[in-house]
């Protein structure tokens, strides 16, 4: 049986609102954050778009940078490297937890008032997962629903906004920062880049409904 050939990787149809392009590009980083890119990943990426998913020159040469380097490697070199950057043998090059940017220790006071806020809003950790909820997958999984999800009274942009500000926007770019800084980042010092862009973008969206 032949394989369907892979789809380009689109963030919203025409008739569709830009919301949804935001909802997919908080659901693409967090892919690429949580796990290195599978196979059919890699091939979206050979054939998406150059042009930035959202309007504005600010995300061009990031979004160009980060589709460039996904069609640079491959599944071998993508999941060395996230092994060596977040894994790895002890002490991991980079940690990718917001307790750990934000009190420089794991599973502090940090991450207590994330469960908190998580579970004012009905979530809960998934019981099979590795990672604790101030893992930046995870976060950006939660601003994902939070814009994509039916429940209006939950998922609105105030609620995406508290969530930004308290618990993304205080330490991601630290993150971004520690990733930039280690020489063997290659595939995710593209990730890194076009995350930071994204997040200050969101948060200027944000600074304009504040005034």
């Amino acid at each position: 049986m032949t394989e369907s050939p892979p789809q380009p990787l689109r963030f919203a149809p025409a008739d569709d609102s830009e919301e949804l392009a935001r909802a997919e590009l908080y659901g693409l980083l967090s892919r690429l954050w949580h796990a290195p890119p599978d196979e059919a990943l890699l091939a979206q990426f050979r054939v998406a778009v150059t042009q930035a998913p959202e309007p504005g020159g600010f995300l061009e040469a990031p979004w160009g940078e980060l589709v460039a380097a996904m069609r640079a490697t491959n599944l071998a070199d993508a999941a060395a490297e996230h092994e060596a950057l977040f894994h790895g043998v002890g002490k991991p090059e980079v940690f990718a937890y917001g307790s750990y940017h934000l009190s420089g220790f794991l599973n502090e006071r940090p991450l207590a008032v994330l469960r908190e806020d998580l579970a004012r809003l009905g979530l809960t950790r998934d019981e099979h997962s590795l990672e604790t909820e101030d893992h930046i997958a995870y976060g950006l999984e939660v601003m994902r629903w939070l814009i994509a999800g039916d429940d209006v009274a939950v998922c609105n942009l105030e609620q995406q906004r508290r969530f930004f500000r308290a618990h993304l926007q205080p330490w991601v770019h630290l993150l971004c920062d520690a990733v930039l800084a280690q020489p063997r980042a290659a595939t995710w010092r593209a990730v890194a880049g076009f995350t930071d862009a994204f997040m200050q973008v969101e948060a200027q969206a944000f600074d304009l409904l504040e005034t």
